[in-house]
């Protein structure tokens, strides 16, 4: 994340001050705050509204950047960049496999790398979601 950072900072999506909450964030992230014992999951990678068809046969996913991680993050970037029929979504994954206590309040902690590379490359808007998500991070680990 912080190299994507970085780079928001150098395009000026992000200011100097949001740069270093994100890096602070980093750090506390680095430091193994959110370590939960969870084994990676497999997932989808890029898990938006636009990868997310519905048909009559249910529910397809395209365009996959799958990798390992935590479990949590595909669900924060559904919320990032919105899903229709999200709350039915999460419902289902939590019956299918219930999420840990507290889930919804590190969803900024799971949208901090797709906001960080999209401040990067598509500017400040971006950035200010990105700090923000960032000091929510912080507030979580204090």
């Amino acid at each position: 994340m912080a190299p994507y950072a970085a780079v928001a900072r150098e395009a000026g999506s992000v200011s100097e001050s949001e740069h270093d909450v994100i890096l602070r964030a980093c750090a506390l992230i680095e430091d193994g705050a959110f370590d939960d014992g969870d084994v990676p999951s497999r997932l989808h990678g890029d898990l938006w509204n636009g990868n997310v068809l519905f048909a009559a046969s249910g529910v397809i996913l395209i365009d996959p950047a799958a990798h390992g991680g935590h479990r949590e993050t595909d669900l924060a970037m559904l919320a990032l960049f919105g899903c229709p029929y999200l709350d039915d979504v999460l419902a289902g994954y939590d019956a299918a496999h219930p999420l840990r206590n507290g889930w919804r309040d590190r969803v900024p902690l799971h949208q901090l790398h797709p906001l960080a590379v999209h401040a990067a490359g598509h500017g400040r808007s971006y950035g200010v979601a990105l700090a923000r998500a960032a000091e929510e991070t912080l507030a979580l680990g204090s």
